[in-house]
Formats: structure tokens, C-alpha cells, sequence
């Protein structure tokens, strides 16, 4: 599977932080940003998230609903969105298959080390499923605002 702007959006199935199993097809009808990131409680990844947070009602006013991705498990997420208030789902995508379907399970660098896990990318995904835009190796500054803008200059 691979990710194509205008093309249906790559489908999955994961567990959420809601105790269900939710699919891409169980949004159909909104607007999806669907963002990928490394850990929970790192900073980056808090300070990610709490901007989503912050913007949450200005997303809903678009019809846009906010899931989160990463390798971490549920029960990870489920502390990190208390710790956070975060009142958006995160998924638990713990073989990473899902991340490597839109390509950004990557071979990353730290400190003179090589591993694989998440390059930080962003998704906007229309009503109907379809890939509409790609935000990929996403600096956490100023991003929220930068998917909220294309939401509402394309997704009407």
C-alpha cells in the first residue's frame, strides 16, 4: 500500500484509547487529520499533541476529527492522554504496520545509532477517504495551524 494525493487513504484497523477497534471507514463523513508520532511523554510528541488539543474545537467546527498514531500501546496512550487531556483518540499501531503503509515507518539516526520508528507526518484525509494532503517530516512549530489553514481552504 502506498500513499497517492486524490486516492483513497490507506485503510486500517487499530485498537483506540476508547476500548474499541476503530477503522478508517468508521469516519466517513468528516474530515480526518490523521498524524503520526514517535512516543507518547516525549516532548516533541506532548507538545504536538497539546497544540491539536488546543485546536480541537476550531478542527470540529471544520468537521475534521484528530487521530493520533503511534507504535505505543493503548495503555501508554490511555495515560498519556489523561496526563494531557487530550480529547481526541490515539491508536495503538504496535507492529508499526499501519505507519508503514503511509510510509513513515523510516531508518532514523540518534546519536551515531541507526533503529526504525516514525518519521512525524500529518494526513488530511476528505469525507470520502481520499488522501488529500501530505505533511511529512512535520516540525511541531506552527504545524497545527498549517493543517487547520489547508482544511479550510480545500475541505470545505
Amino acid at each position: 500500500m502506498t500513499t497517492e494525493i486524490g486516492k483513497a487513504a490507506p485503510s486500517f484497523t487499530l485498537p483506540a484509547t476508547n476500548g474499541e477497534i476503530v477503522s478508517l471507514q468508521d469516519f466517513k463523513g468528516k474530515n480526518i487529520v490523521l498524524y503520526f508520532y514517535p512516543k507518547d511523554n516525549t516532548p516533541g510528541c506532548t507538545t504536538e499533541a497539546c497544540s491539536f488539543r488546543d485546536n480541537h474545537d476550531k478542527f470540529t467546527d471544520l468537521n475534521a476529527v484528530i487521530i493520533g498514531v503511534s507504535p505505543d500501546p493503548v495503555e501508554s496512550h490511555e495515560k498519556f492522554m489523561n496526563k494531557f487531556d487530550l480529547p481526541f483518540l490515539l491508536l495503538a499501531d504496535i507492529d508499526h504496520a499501519v505507519a508503514e503503509d503511509y510510509e513513515c515507518w523510516k531508518l532514523k539516526k540518534n546519536f551515531g545509532k541507526e533503529y526504525y520508528g516514525i518519521e512525524r507526518s500529518t494526513f488530511i484525509i476528505d469525507k470520502e477517504g481520499n488522501l488529500q494532503k501530505e505533511f511529512r517530516k512535520v516540525k511541531v512549530d506552527g504545524h497545527t495551524e498549517e493543517a487547520l489553514e489547508f482544511i479550510r481552504e480545500n475541505l470545505k
